[in-house]
C-alpha cells in the first residue's frame, strides 16, 4: 500500500547501499542490462528517492539528476501495483520543482509508457535502443 509506504530524498552516498542492490535485481538480474553500465558518474551527482515498506524495507529507488531528468526508476516485482513508483515520481517531481526546474523529461521502457502518462507526462520521439530495451523520451511540465 501506498501510504504505508515512507520516502526518503537523499544524496547517494546516503542510500547507494540499498539503491544499487534494488536497481541490480531490477535492471540486471530481472531485465539483463549489464551491470557494468547499471551505476555511473551521474549517481554522486543526483538527488536519489527510496521506498520503504511498512516492514522498513527499501523497495523501490529512483534519482533525478541535475539538470532535471529522472531515471533509473526501480520498484522491486513484490512491491509493484502498490503506488510507490507514483508516490516516488511525485516527490521527484516536487524536488525538480523546488530546484527551479519548469519540466522534468524521463527516458521510460516502453512498457512503462502507460504509467507515466497516467501522471502527465507525454511521449517525445521515436522508441529506441537502451542496453537492449526499448525506450522512450517523455516530458511533463511542473
Amino acid at each position: 500500500m501506498a501510504d504505508a509506504v515512507r520516502l526518503q530524498l537523499a544524496a547517494w552516498e546516503e542510500v547507494r547501499e540499498a539503491a544499487a542492490r534494488i536497481r541490480f535485481i531490477v535492471f540486471v538480474e530481472e531485465q539483463k542490462v549489464p551491470a557494468e553500465i547499471e551505476l555511473d558518474e551521474w549517481d554522486a551527482q543526483s538527488l536519489h528517492v527510496l521506498a520503504f515498506g511498512a516492514d522498513g524495507t527499501a523497495i523501490a529507488t529512483g534519482r533525478l539528476l541535475p539538470d532535471g531528468h529522472i531515471g533509473r526508476m526501480a520498484v522491486l516485482p513484490a512491491a509493484r501495483g502498490s503506488g510507490t513508483g507514483t508516490a516516488m515520481l511525485v516527490a521527484l517531481m516536487q524536488a525538480a520543482r523546488e530546484r527551479g526546474h519548469r519540466e522534468v523529461v524521463l527516458s521510460a521502457q516502453s512498457h512503462a509508457v502507460p504509467f507515466y502518462e497516467r501522471i502527465g507526462f507525454a511521449t517525445e520521439g521515436d522508441v529506441y535502443d537502451d542496453a537492449g530495451i526499448p525506450h522512450i523520451d517523455m516530458r511533463r511540465a511542473l
